[in-house]
């Protein structure tokens, strides 16, 4: 009996990463709505609280109340939210080494774009992730008691520009996972660096009988609002590598971009209606603006170029040989893969047809395929594909 260990690997890293996730962007959901939801409580006022909640979930009754510092005395037992973080981003960092990593020459490095050594591939995903978080940390640290947007503003225009530079190196799932994880590095640094700290050396204060500096929670506040901003945008992220539409467009930095900002904004919009503001002229923006992008990204598509002469299948054939049945085979030849990836073999026709809508996404729109871009496959080829598949729709 023979195992491959390697799928098995990524299997259960990648089913991790999203329980973790799930955990993780659920309780930061949660904690943004419930601080917004805060009101003032009739009644005598407790020293110290700014407000409370009532709350019924599974038929029982719940009272939260928060503490303008801290309480003047501690309980017992203190829960701290940080666990789910860190096993968010230690999964998500072990699934990018087991699949763009480990499998560089594969899924991270384009020859036609930059001919990288894996190490220097690895290097340059690693130096992005590292340089990311010192950049943000540097812009919180200065603009700390300035309005949030201020730093979201200036972070957001840095990630642009860092998937701008990674699509021209990268593949471009390889690009827009590297983006999302410069986002995860940036929110898991925040509660391992700034968030659980700070919040323990309000801790240790009150168990000295001293007063807590107001400014240290500022300071974890205005990257806890961070976070459940950057939540939307990577989260998008993590999908988008199945929508070749969007990675494989030419100006897929900017359709990122403005897809990321449309999640921001429908955030916006629900952080506000937690405080009972209802603006639904931010939420009608945040839709209004994908489906802008929707348009855009359908307009800026190149067409394919008008051909004379109708294309033979054994043309398209003998480019399918030549790129796509060393994996896409019954039997592939490619060391990677011991059988077909999703299934899909071309080893005729029939099968080519079949699949003809998903090899257009992939292979003329979005040039996603092949793999790694080693067969170098010419744009001329490609331009085959896209005419043989546009002809057999007219038939």
């Amino acid at each position: 009996m023979e195992i491959d260990i390697l799928p098995w690997m990524s299997l259960a890293v990648r089913w991790l990463h999203l329980i973790a996730g799930i955990a993780w962007i659920g309780s930061s959901f949660y904690f943004i709505w419930l601080d917004n939801s805060l009101r003032p409580e009739a009644g005598e006022k407790e020293a110290g609280v700014s407000g409370g909640l009532w709350a019924v979930h599974g038929g029982g009754f719940y009272h939260k109340k928060k503490f303008q510092v801290a309480p003047d005395n501690l309980p017992d037992h203190l829960h701290w939210f940080k666990w789910e973080a860190y096993v968010t981003w230690l999964s998500g960092i072990g699934l990018m080494i087991l699949m763009y990593y480990w499998q560089a020459n594969l899924y991270l490095i384009n020859p036609m774009r930059a001919d990288l050594s894996q190490f220097a591939a690895i290097s340059v995903g690693v130096g992005f992730l590292v340089v990311g978080w010192i950049i943000y940390d540097i812009i919180c640290r200065l603009t700390t008691k300035m309005s949030s947007l201020f730093s979201g503003a200036l972070w957001f225009g840095f990630l642009i520009l860092s998937t701008y530079i990674l699509v021209q190196v990268f593949s471009d799932r390889g690009a827009f996972l590297h983006v999302g994880a410069m986002i995860g590095t940036a929110m898991a640094g925040n509660v391992f660096f700034v968030i659980i700290p700070n919040q323990k050396i309000v801790v240790a204060s009150m168990l000295a009988g001293k007063t807590p500096d107001p400014q240290l929670l500022v300071m974890a506040k205005q990257r806890s609002v961070h976070n459940n901003y950057m939540t939307l945008p990577v989260l998008l992220i993590m999908v988008s590598t199945h929508y070749p539409t969007l990675t494989g467009h030419h100006l897929n930095w900017l359709l990122l971009a403005l897809l990321s900002l449309s999640g921001v904004l429908i955030r916006h919009f629900f952080n506000l209606r937690h405080k009972d503001k209802v603006v639904y002229p931010v939420l009608f923006a945040g839709f209004g603006l994908f489906i802008a992008t929707m348009i855009f990204a359908a307009a800026t598509v190149p067409k394919p170029a008008a051909h004379t002469s109708e294309v033979d299948f054994s043309q398209v054939e003998e480019i399918m040989q030549l790129h796509c049945t060393a994996c896409h085979s019954a039997n592939p030849t490619h060391p990677a893969f011991d059988e077909p990836p999703m299934g899909l073999a071309l080893d005729t026709r029939e099968q080519f047809e079949q699949f003809s809508s998903s090899i257009y996404d992939q292979v003329v729109v979005g040039k996603t395929m092949p793999l790694g871009g080693d067969t170098l496959m010419s744009d001329e080829e490609r331009q085959i594909i896209a005419n043989w598949i546009e002809q057999q729709k007219k038939q």
